[in-house]
Order: C-alpha cells, then structure tokens, then sequence
C-alpha cells in the first residue's frame, strides 16, 4: 500500500513538472511570438512614414536601410570596423562592470568609504557625455576612446544598484548566519546572490545599452579609424542616409547579442 501510495505521488510530481515545463515553453513561444509582431508593425509605420517623406536624403525606409547594410556587409572594411568597436565598447563595459561591481561591494562594508564615493558617482551621473569624451580625447586620444567612455557610464548604473541590493538584503538572516558560522561563500551562495540576481541583471541590461550608445558617439566625435562612428560620419558627409540607418541597425543588433549573452550567464550563476 504504501509503494502504491508513494508511486502515485511520484507520477502526480511528474505530471505537474511536465505541466510547468510545457507551460513556461509555450509562455516563451508566445512572447517571441508577440516581439516578432512588434517589430513588424514598427517596421511598416517606419516604411509608411518614409514614404510619406518621399525624400531618402531626409529618411530612408527600411527597404533602403536593409539594401545598404547588405552592400555593405560584403566588405571586409565592414566586419573590421564592427569587430574593432564591439571589442572597444563591450570590453569597456565588462571592465567598468567588474569595477563597480568591486567598488559596490568595498562600500556596503565599509560606510566611509560609501560616502566617500557618492560625489563622484553624482558627477559621473551627471556630467554631460559629450563633456566625458572630450576630456578622454585630450587625455588618451581617440584609439580608446570607446573603451573608456563605455566603462564610464556604465560604472554609477552598476554600483548603484548593486550596492542597493546588497543593503536589501535582511539583516536578520545576516545574523542568522553569523550565530551558525557559514561560511563566507556559503553567505554568498545563499544570501546575497539571490538578493543581488534582480538588481545586477536589471543594472547589466541597462549598462550594457548605454554602453554601446555611448560607445558610438564617442566614436563619432573622436574619429577613430576602422570604427562604427567613423562609418557614421563618413555616410554622413556623403549625405548617405540609408548607410547611418543601416550602420545604427548593427550597433542595435551588437547591443541585443551582448545583453543577451550577459543574461546567459548571469542564468548560470
């Protein structure tokens, strides 16, 4: 009786995993379904209003957009400019992830230290970003640029909402954990990470965004050779207005692929 009891209750546990499974697989396939018609709709407003404009000079639709990125994804110039500043711009946004994320973590526990850093994240926030790329240039020149200004902005973004979840997480189960001596990566695993989860992913998504935005413009201004912003300007200066869509169309798709893999792993930890 009691192994039919016990069998019973493994196949109901079964069946409700099965049922969740194929709940979250079908929730998944109606939301890709439901971004996919989103993007249809803005694309077709896009091509309307284009051709309401009638002057490609002025806005080009996304029939010219996509004929320019595809000439211009056969040359190799292409592929070179979009590696070099994938690299600038997303190693600067891991570098000024780890560095706020080191600075969040020095700060909740050591409150001098916090206060000691609030001016300088309100300057970071606060100053304009052209003012940023500016000085970057006259101290570091144009090569590195993106790198620099991408690091830059994405630091107060990072540290503030790390260091906000790290100071919500529940004093009581601090102490608890202290009166029964786990163990420091034990804390880590158990407390702060599923504190943090929320705040950091929420940070990285939008950090990384804005690192690549600014990235660009860095870009832009500074010149660098073999650079998105250089392509930019240079289909600026020529008047080559499906070019800019069409380079700004890579940059979202860099910016998509970068966030995307940064919640992969985020998944895993």
């Amino acid at each position: 009786m009691i192994f039919i009891i016990s069998g019973n209750g493994r196949r109901s546990s079964d069946g409700r995993r099965e049922t969740d499974e194929r709940g979250a697989e079908e929730n998944k396939v109606r939301r890709y379904r439901g971004s996919f018609f989103a993007a249809v709709i803005w694309l077709l407003l896009w091509q309307l209003l284009a051709r309401s404009v009638s002057n490609p000079f002025l806005l080009a639709g996304p029939l010219e957009t996509g004929r320019a990125l595809g000439r211009m994804a056969v040359t190799a110039s292409f592929w070179q400019a979009l590696s070099a500043s994938f690299l600038r711009m997303f190693g600067g946004f891991l570098a000024g992830t780890l560095l706020a994320f080191s600075a969040a973590a020095l700060a909740y526990r050591k409150a001098g230290l916090r206060v000691l850093l609030s001016p300088f994240v309100l300057c970071v926030k606060s100053v304009p970003v052209a003012s940023f790329i500016i000085l970057i240039l006259i101290w570091a020149g144009s090569r590195y640029v993106a790198l620099w200004i991408s690091a830059v902005i994405c630091f107060p973004v990072v540290y503030l909402n790390t260091l906000s979840g790290l100071l919500a997480t529940e004093q009581t189960l601090l102490e608890t954990a202290a009166l029964f001596r786990l163990r420091f990566r034990d804390r880590i695993a158990a407390l702060y990470l599923p504190q943090l989860r929320p705040f950091f992913g929420s940070a990285l998504s939008v950090a990384c965004g804005m690192s690549f935005k600014a990235g660009v413009a860095a870009e832009v201004i500074g010149q660098p050779l073999c650079s998105i912003g250089n392509g930019i300007y240079r289909a600026k200066i020529y008047l080559e207005t499906a070019d800019i869509f069409a380079w700004t169309a890579a940059v979202v798709l860099l910016s998509w692929l970068s966030e995307r893999l940064v919640r992969r792993v985020l998944a895993l930890l």
